[in-house]
């Protein structure tokens, strides 16, 4: 199959969109749904960025540089980020065990009940597209996407 193939396939004869950009729309209504969800649970005082933070697997013992490095983000943004989730009594910034020099995030109970209501959302938001696609599409797309997790890690 050539990349022309790929590229013509909608029936209009208009060039279907990049994998990576529907990837980027699916990502971003999941990213949404999380968000509005999170905010109904009452945390009114974060944003979609401090939200944003949080990936599989979560924040806990990670180096700020580290998760700059899984987020891409620069380690100065995610250090403001990380600042205002400590002030507000989510994380601290603690020595590093095995390096001194170093810091690790530890979630403290509210940040913990935070991550439990972004991983709730996450699952809301993943039934929902489970419900739209129906059973069978949603087992493909979702089996496919493990593999290429897996393939491309």
């Amino acid at each position: 199959m050539s990349s022309d193939s790929l590229a013509m396939d909608h029936p209009s004869g208009e060039p279907n969109r990049y994998i990576g950009a529907t990837i980027r729309v699916v990502w971003q209504w999941v990213r949404d749904q999380i968000y509005a969800g999170v905010v109904a649970g009452g945390y009114e005082d974060l944003n979609a960025a401090h939200v944003g933070l949080w990936r599989y697997p979560g924040l806990d013992g990670l180096r700020p540089s580290e998760l700059a490095d899984r987020i891409g983000i620069t380690k100065q943004s995610v250090n403001d980020l990380l600042g205002h989730l400590e002030r507000q009594g989510y994380l601290q910034r603690v020595p590093d065990p095995s390096d001194g020099r170093a810091r690790v995030i530890r979630l403290t109970s509210r940040g913990r009940r935070l991550e439990q209501t972004i991983y709730s959302q996450a699952q809301a938001a993943q039934m929902r597209i489970a419900e739209i696609l129906g059973p069978r599409r949603f087992n493909h797309f979702h089996s496919s996407l493990e593999l290429l997790t897996e393939l491309l890690s």
